[in-house]
Order: structure tokens, then sequence, then C-alpha cells
């Protein structure tokens, strides 16, 4: 048996108005093409569903049975219909992201490469900034999700932790630091360092870290967002500490990383969303992949 809904629906309409004429114009076609729609129907079916008289057209005893079956399905391709076009809908639109910069360089690119896979109509502004400023664009509600570290618990905004991102030492491959496997901040001392300025939050973390270590850095160059520093690095000018997000997924052959110790240090990953507005489809998409990709072994490089 083979039929189709625009049969179906025909033949709903005729049975409701009791009329071939106003069904068709009801259905915006032809009164032969609908009287074609519901002879093929009834061939299909093997039975007769309409008794057509001179005045009016009848619904026949198997008809009467069929017409609540032919309605649920109606009823439910239609909603399925609405569902696929809601869902179309919610595909297209904007996002807003404001994120740091040692983690909109390198690591979110992969997570939106993923996103845009699914949500491939959605334009994405991306506003990378301080570690602060995140925070405040977020609880202002000029951003639908922010990616950062530090900052205080405020109570307008819902923290979800992602990851612990250890700093790492950026390095020449021919540097003489690069045979090492580890490398003790205390090594840094004979040679010169870039930091980044004292209002970054990667500043303020190397720091407090480094102060209960008695120990500091000397630094010799200072940038304002810490990937700016892998220039110098990669010119042979310094040696830099960065977290591992900021450095190269692929990075060139002339830099290289090696872990950092005695202390570890390490920096906390959050998304942060407004506790009082609620997020929109695609924004809530974004925030599972985003968590689904934190959880990939090899995300960091």
């Amino acid at each position: 048996m083979s039929t189709d809904f625009e049969s179906l629906r025909s033949f709903a309409v005729v049975a409701e108005l009791g009329s071939f004429h106003d069904a068709a114009q009801t259905l915006n076609i032809s009164a032969p093409a609908l009287t074609r729609r519901i002879q093929n129907l009834e061939k299909s079916l093997g039975i007769e569903l309409l008794e057509r008289t001179t005045r009016n057209v009848q619904v026949t005893i198997p008809g009467r049975e069929f017409l609540p079956k032919v309605h649920r399905l109606l009823d439910d391709f239609d909603a399925s219909l609405a569902s696929i076009k809601n869902l179309s809908a919610q595909r297209t639109g904007r996002l807003v992201i404001a994120c740091i910069p040692t983690v909109a360089h390198y690591f979110l690119p992969r997570v939106i490469a993923q996103f845009n896979a699914h949500f491939h109509q959605v334009r994405i502004r991306i506003v990378d900034e301080n570690a602060n400023a995140v925070i405040h664009r977020v609880k202002r509600q000029n951003a639908d999700l922010g990616i950062t570290f530090l900052g205080g618990r405020d109570s307008d905004l819902e923290y979800i932790n992602l990851i612990e991102d250890p700093y790492v030492l950026a390095c020449r491959h021919d540097h003489p630091l690069a045979s090492s496997k580890r490398i003790a901040w205390r090594d840094l001392a004979p040679y010169r360092f870039v930091t980044a300025n004292r209002l970054s939050g990667n500043r303020l973390v190397i720091d407090r870290a480094l102060q209960n270590a008695g120990w500091h850095p000397n630094w010799f160059y200072e940038v304002q967002h810490l990937p700016t520093s892998l220039g110098l690095v990669e010119a042979g000018l310094a040696v830099a500490a960065l977290p591992r997000l900021a450095f190269p997924t692929e990075p060139p052959p002339t830099l290289t990383s090696r872990p950092l110790i005695k202390p570890q240090v390490h920096r906390t990953i959050s998304v942060i969303r407004h506790r009082g507005a609620s997020l929109s489809r695609v924004a809530e998409a974004f925030l599972d992949i985003l968590r689904e990709t934190v959880k990939q072994k090899d995300f960091v490089g």
C-alpha cells in the first residue's frame, strides 16, 4: 500500500466540509485534482471512503472508522514539521562569548569548530578581554557565556569549573633549558624572562604562588597579553611561563614547552553564566560542547 499525506489531508478536509467544491477551495487545488487524490487513496486502501451524491458527500462506514486514524497521523506529521522548523530556526542566530586571551587563541577555536559542525549558521562574536573584564561583561549580560579564571564568586553568576590549567615554560627548541624534561622555577634565574603586566590575572597567579616559594623570576620584558610573549620567545629574546592552554596545539618547530615545578602553578578555568538569564538553545549547546571538549585527553595539545 502506498499513500501520501496530501491524499490523507484531502480526505479529512472533504469529510469535514462535506463538499468537494469547498474542500478544493480550502486546499487551493482544482476539483479534478482533488477527485484524483481521493480516488488514488481509495484504490490504495481497497475501500470506498466517500459516497458522492448530487448535493453532498457522505463518509462511508469504513471511512468513519478510518478518519480518526487519519487525524492522528496528520496531527503527528504537523507536529513533527513544526518541531523541525523550530529546530532549524534555533540553529541560527548569534552567540557572544567573552573569553580570556590565553584561552581564546588556541583552545577556543577547537571548541568552535565542533560547535559549527552542528550549528553552522550561528554567528559567533568573541570578545577577548582580561579575566575581570570577562566577569563584568557576563554580569552586565553583554555576553551569553564567559570563559575566565580568578574573580570572586559573584552571587549573580554561576561558575562551572572546567579544568586545572598548569603553567609551563615556553622556550626555543635550541635553548639550554629545552634539554631538561622538567624545569624548576629557580632554573630561570640566568635567563631573560617575559611576563604579563601587573594588571594581568596570570601575573597575579604566578606572583602569589612564587611569593610562597620565596622567589620571583627577574622579568626583562613585559607584555599586555601572554600569547604575545611567544613572539619574543621564538626570536630567542627570552623564555616565558604561560598556561598550557596558551601554548599552540601545533607549535612551530622552533618552539617547545616544558613542565614547571617547585612549585607547580596552575589556574582553574571556569565558564560563567548569569543566574538571572536563561540561555538560548545555541548557548546551551555551546556549553555542552565546551564541557565535552575538556574531557578529551589530548585537548591541550
